[in-house]
């Protein structure tokens, strides 16, 4: 790979954004394109108008209609966005007053979606309507099935769309061709919420709601965290709905199942920030769709305290299984990585990566890890029923992944089976047979995009910190603004210190005690560094880091730590 480059955002003049905001702080912001204090109003007055989603009068009076004498099965996905949404809905609706189950289709047994088959397996419940939450945009089969056996469908999602659309009776979705909804960067958890925020503003009119029954604005613990695990954009309108999520988390006003996950990871709900919905709940809720079935994250967000703590228990102990087998995965996916590069300068544009023995669950946490260490966008294919494969496609900035599928699917007619996603995550079931051809052809389609295209050897930055600004003050003024996540990133800063000491810890992390300007030291940690198939290797000397300011609490006290996301060599300087 080409060496990294550090960028730094460009952080211009703009109007005042608020007389005590943190100097660092101002300049991150700015960075970001944010010029008044108005974008950083993250109340819920400056929500997006639920009024203005396409479709979503016509989606409450199908539920409206399902009130008296309906049965509603909510279908969902097997991720933590799925989850979410899931259990929003189902809460929801049994709050005020309606008849609903769900079901999530294993991953394994039916893929991805409203397939014909998990219509039939749901036919068996007899629902008078299944509701789809983020899935069944391109469920064209499904919903003719479900027609079939006399069930109406309403679907709930913000993937893309394909070419056509299934014939549900209603369809709710920001991103559908044509939509003037001014937030299409809505996950499906958020979809999710704007209907079921519709449904209680109209039996709120109607005097329908029961007495003591839940507002919608308490479910906003599931919209943050279903939000930050699905790494949807954070555009204001999902910054709000972040914020307030994570203020009811702190305040204790959560579900169980969020506060027993929060136990199970070793986090206090008063300091929890997006960060730790992404990187410590996530994967928690997500191991139950990735290794088992997801029915035990929905029932672990929908159960009461006692029975919450033993699901959250249940699924720290997949999550740990999961760790073990993606660091198999991903060091065999690493070392094949190292064979594409040549001497003779050959070079993959897109990357795909397959190994007979991979786990299906978890080849998209594979593509993830390994698209972040050759930024590339990278597909990792594990065996799928029927001798097909299933792959999973991680991309990076500028290269929209879902509409490279696209494009190659029309240039090449039934060489993908299926697939969906969005712009930086897709996944797709291919022949076994066709994976050269088809590995050869996204190369070359990617190498091809237009614009940007990839920018994956810069890194980007805001810029150097002053010998005073590192400091545990600015990384508490970081910290407890935000909420941060994709398309609105963390702050990062770069600069050039001197690496005194450095130890393994965990096996592929490394500690290290750095100096910067005038001989201060430091501590800092760079997680996952380490390739465990290669040779440790631990940096020494002057090296630029690309780090974060971070809060280290151990025993009550509280100390400034770098977190080193790159460690630049010295002809990086």
């Amino acid at each position: 790979m080409n060496p990294l480059r550090v960028v730094r955002r460009a952080s211009g003049a703009s109007e005042v954004l608020g007389a005590g905001l943190h100097p660092v702080l101002r300049r991150v912001y700015r960075g970001r394109g944010i010029t008044s204090a108005a974008q950083l109003d993250t109340s819920l007055e400056r929500l997006t108008p639920v009024s203005t989603l396409e479709s979503i009068e016509p989606a409450v009076e199908l539920l409206l209609a399902q009130r008296e004498a309906g049965r509603i099965l909510v279908i969902g996905d097997f991720d933590a966005d799925g989850a979410t949404s899931t259990a929003l809905m189902v809460r929801a609706l049994r709050a005020w007053g309606f008849t609903v189950d769900f079901r999530v289709p294993n991953r394994f047994a039916f893929g991805y979606g409203l397939t014909p088959e998990i219509v039939r397996v749901a036919a068996a419940s007899a629902p008078t309507l299944i509701v789809t939450v983020d899935n069944g945009i391109t469920s064209i089969a499904g919903v003719e099935e479900a027609h079939r056996l006399g069930i109406e469908v309403l679907i709930t999602d913000h993937h893309l769309p394909g070419e056509h659309l299934p014939a549900a009776r209603v369809i709710v979705n920001p991103n559908l061709p044509g939509s003037r909804f001014a937030s299409g960067s809505l996950a499906g958890v958020g979809v999710a919420f704007y209907v079921m925020a519709a449904l209680k503003r109209r039996l709120d009119v109607l005097g329908l709601t029961p007495a003591g029954a839940p507002g919608v604005a308490e479910f906003l613990d599931l919209v943050a965290l279903g939000t930050v695990a699905d790494l949807v954009p954070l555009d204001q309108n999902n910054r709000i709905l972040v914020a307030q999520g994570l203020k009811r988390i702190r305040a204790g006003r959560c579900v169980p199942g969020i506060r027993a996950l929060l136990a199970a990871a070793g986090r206090a709900p008063e300091r929890l920030t997006s960060a730790d919905l992404g990187f410590a709940l996530g994967p928690r809720l997500n191991a139950a769709g990735r290794l088992d079935d997801m029915t035990i994250g929905i029932q672990c967000l929908l159960a009461d305290a006692g029975a919450a703590d033993a699901l959250a228990a249940e699924l720290d102990t997949l999550n740990r299984e999961r760790r073990q087998i993606e660091a198999r995965m991903q060091s065999e996916a690493l070392a094949a990585v190292r064979g594409l590069d040549t001497d003779t300068g050959l070079r993959r544009s897109g990357v795909c990566l397959f190994d007979a023995g991979w786990h299906a669950g978890v080849v998209g946490l594979v593509a993830s890890r390994v698209k972040d260490r050759v930024r590339r966008p990278v597909i990792a294919f594990a065996l799928g029923a029927e001798g097909m494969l299933r792959g999973s496609a991680r991309s990076v900035p500028g290269v929209h992944i879902r509409d490279v599928l696209a494009r190659l699917e029309a240039c090449h007619p039934g060489l993908i089976e299926r697939f969906g996603g969005h712009a930086m995550a897709a996944g797709l079931t291919l022949e076994r047979g066709r994976l050269d051809e088809f590995a050869r052809l996204f190369d070359a389609q990617v190498a091809a995009w237009p614009g940007e295209g990839l920018m994956q050897d810069a890194v980007h930055t805001d810029g150097e910190l002053a010998l005073e600004e590192i400091a545990l003050e600015t990384a508490e003024a970081l910290r407890a603004a935000g909420p941060w996540g994709q398309a609105f990133p963390e702050p990062c800063f770069d600069g050039v210190f001197t690496v005194s000491r450095a130890r393994v810890v965990g096996e592929r992390h490394v500690k290290m005690w750095v100096q910067g300007p005038r001989d201060r030291a430091f501590d800092a940690i760079a997680f996952n560094y380490l390739d465990p198939a290669a040779a440790a290797v631990l940096p020494s000397g002057a090296h630029r880091l690309v780090y974060r300011l971070d809060v280290n609490e151990y025993q009550g006290e509280r100390r400034l730590q770098l977190l080193v996301d790159h460690i630049l060599t010295p002809t990086e300087l």
